[in-house]
């Protein structure tokens, strides 16, 4: 315990490691209550609006909430918080309205020099249903303007489809998220495995391990993850499995030459007099004392992970429309850094960046950290 906590004191002392720990904490708190905080929460935010499609970020416009014909299943929390909630209605732009009689008109945004006139019977914007009889016309007026139309801002802009791009960005940290997980697991249990065997009986296990080692990283990691993704099929879970195939490589190499060190020590020789099994004894005794480089290497791979799903979205055989992911946002989007509205490729962008950037600085602190010779 006292190692533990004088490797959380050395943290805690590294500014740029505390700043990787408090973004990535913030990254994981988005990812979780998403669906809660983004002005857009039906499933993968995926509301399209095409009158108001690449806008600049504030952009801001009235809308009407107008009831769907068909109900919508309301759904519990739980599910909302995991999958979002599909809306009951549906968002009209509008320029302008006023009622006449029973009939709502409105002046409806096309684009941002046209508009076209449009009429609503009061009871397709009630809920679906007729108003009470005994409301006033003007109270009844009133309650409509104030429950159904109402002023929408695009904090980020919106994209090609009339999507919210700040709600798509939300969403999306869940996947850059959930891939650097799935990847570290998939890399940190192939890769302990065979670095351990590899370095602990030597000979001509090592010989075997150390060629598919050097088969695969003779390989371009990028082509391999597409080979891997094209085979397993086009998703969100193959994109994941893809990535964590192709990263344990560094992953058993540092173990294995952790382990070539330490298998000749005392304690080491001590345990196999005692009669103890090699299960036990890598296990038990060796793996305890490299979980510091472990570590350091998980933060990495996390990172790589994160930038490799960015690209294969971006090259489309990643997470596929209309779930939300960074590297898909920024393929939907590019077009726009040489037009008129950079920022909707440059948003997911930068989010990918400072994202990658606080793994590499916690993953620098933490090296720093479990480094012994670093003990004051």
């Amino acid at each position: 315990m006292s190692n533990i906590q004088s490797a959380w004191k050395r943290l805690q002392q590294n500014k740029g490691a505390v700043a990787g720990l408090v973004v990535i904490m913030l990254a994981v708190v988005v990812s979780m209550l998403a669906y809660v905080i983004a002005p857009d929460n039906t499933p993968d935010a995926n509301r399209m609006i095409l009158e108001v499609e690449g806008q600049h970020p504030g952009f801001r416009i009235h809308m009407l909430a107008v009831k769907k014909e068909q109900p919508v299943a309301r759904v519990s929390f739980f599910h909302k918080l995991l999958y979002g909630q599909e809306s009951d209605v549906t968002w009209v732009p509008v320029r302008s309205w006023q009622f006449r009689d029973s009939v709502l008109v409105v002046q409806r945004y096309i684009d941002e020099s046209t508009s076209g006139e449009e009429k609503y019977n009061l009871a397709a914007i009630w809920y679906g249903k007729m108003p009470p009889d005994h409301l006033p016309y003007n109270q009844l007026a009133a309650q409509i303007s104030q429950e159904r139309i109402f002023s929408q801002t695009f904090w980020l802009g919106t994209d090609k489809f009339g999507r919210d791009i700040l709600s798509r960005l939300l969403v999306g940290t869940r996947v850059s998220l959930g891939v650097g997980c799935i990847a570290v697991i998939i890399s940190l249990s192939i890769g302990v495995f065979l670095g351990a065997v590899a370095g602990y009986f030597k000979g001509t296990t090592d010989d075997v391990v150390m060629w598919l080692v050097n088969v695969i990283w003779s390989m371009p990691s990028l082509l391999l993850v597409f080979a891997l993704t094209l085979a397993m099929g086009k998703g969100f879970w193959q994109v994941f499995i893809a990535v964590g195939l192709t990263l344990w490589v560094g992953v058993a190499r540092i173990i294995r030459g952790q382990i070539l060190g330490i298998r000749e020590l005392e304690y080491v020789e001590a345990a196999r007099a005692l009669g103890y099994s090699h299960m036990r004894i890598i296990v038990k005794h060796i793996l305890p004392n490299i979980m510091g480089p472990v570590m350091v290497v998980a933060a990495g791979n996390f990172a790589t992970a994160i930038v490799v799903e960015a690209g294969l979205s971006f090259l489309g055989v990643g997470v596929q429309p209309p779930q939300p992911s960074w590297g898909l946002m920024i393929k939907e989007n590019y077009n726009f850094i040489i037009t008129h509205n950079p920022l909707l490729a440059l948003a997911p962008g930068a989010a990918i960046m400072l994202l990658v950037l606080a793994f590499n600085l916690l993953g620098n602190g933490l090296r720093d950290a479990l480094d012994v010779r670093s003990k004051i």
